[in-house]
């Protein structure tokens, strides 16, 4: 059944500022060394949806989030309603329903956020089986936005969230880019549908 809906996978991520290891020239026998903070928890969080529709050009959709390291009662990461707010602005962005497809984290399959999805109408939720990041995109998006920033040293957590955004406000309008193949419609048979 076609319901002119919009296909959004969903994925997040997080880096800290101590950068991933990447590979660079270096004369022979002098390893290059880079400087890095590694200023404990700080961390910079993501949250991405690629969403897709026939006849439309594919659309990257993110947040961010901070987290300045513990405090109490704080959560780290994004919240149920973090991601409730991620998914109404991708359905006034989009203009029609969702068919959002994404992993097992607790904070999808919680009580509080069964009760989000379920005040959406115009939202169907698959879950992903556990274990299989080949069949989510986004993953393709963390893996470019991570070599990207390989040996880059950031020396505060606001000059590293700038970074992360430039990177991501890059693959927005470079869809080829932030596009990996989806899977096809019988790849989602064995998911469980969270929705009506």
């Amino acid at each position: 059944m076609n319901l002119g809906a919009w296909l959004c996978f969903e994925d997040e991520a997080g880096q800290g500022l101590r950068p991933p290891e990447g590979r660079t020239w270096g004369r022979r026998g002098h390893t290059p060394v880079v400087p890095v903070t590694a200023a404990g928890t700080k961390r910079v969080s993501m949250a991405a949806l690629i969403c897709t529709k026939a006849g439309h050009r594919s659309q990257l959709i993110y947040r961010i989030h901070l987290d300045r390291g513990p405090a109490k009662g704080r959560r780290k990461g994004f919240t149920e309603t973090d991601y409730a707010r991620l998914l109404d602005a991708a359905h006034q962005q989009l203009g029609g329903p969702v068919v959002l497809v994404w992993d097992n984290l607790s904070t999808h399959v919680s009580r509080a956020m069964h009760e989000l999805i379920a005040a959406r109408l115009w939202l169907t939720v698959y879950q992903l089986p556990p274990y299989a990041p080949q069949l989510n995109p986004v993953e393709g998006v963390w893996s470019h936005l991570k070599r990207s920033l390989a040996n880059l040293p950031k020396h505060s957590l606001d000059q590293h969230t700038a970074v992360v955004k430039t990177r991501l406000k890059r693959m927005q309008y470079r869809p080829a880019s932030s596009r990996a193949s989806s899977p096809g419609p019988g790849s989602t048979s064995n998911r469980r549908n969270l929705g009506r």
